[in-house]
């Protein structure tokens, strides 16, 4: 268990390399996914799946590291797969199924690890003056069709 906390200490790599000060763990990132699900999770999805998804789906980063498309993530998949099993392989099927992109709660819950991102980024621009447009323009694709006129 004290290993799955240590994910509080690894940064999120790609606002490092942006500049972002004081940047957001890869387990607040987590948090903000989760938040956001609470909120946003359409009555169709099982949101106890989208919460655990949410909360698990980076946890292999604590051995792996926060890799980013600017890393060689040749290996990433086969990396995290063999993190997730050695660190929580009571999660490992709802870490897999997330992986596989198959289901509708593993599709929304890629959705909400973008717009927390592009939220986050908006977030660092207003504060810090940064130019954060690559990061809200990556998610663009992801989040365009989700229903955020409640939000």
């Amino acid at each position: 268990m004290r290993e799955w906390l240590r994910l509080k200490n690894v940064k999120r790599t790609g606002w490092i390399r942006s500049g972002v000060k004081d940047a957001e763990s890869v387990a607040a990132h987590s948090w903000g996914m989760s938040i956001l699900a609470m909120h946003l999770c359409p009555p169709s999805l099982d949101k106890t799946k989208v919460l655990e998804m949410a909360i698990v789906h980076d946890l292999p980063e604590v051995i792996v590291g926060d890799l980013t498309p600017h890393d060689d993530t040749s290996n990433k998949a086969a990396d995290e797969m063999d993190a997730m099993a050695k660190l929580a392989p009571q999660w490992l099927e709802i870490f897999k199924e997330y992986e596989a992109q198959e289901s509708p709660e593993a599709i929304f819950v890629k959705q909400l690890d973008k717009l927390d991102m592009s939220l986050m980024a908006e977030i660092y621009q207003q504060d810090q003056g940064l130019d954060l447009s690559e990061f809200i323009a990556s998610a663009e694709p992801y989040v365009a069709d989700m229903d955020l006129n409640h939000f």
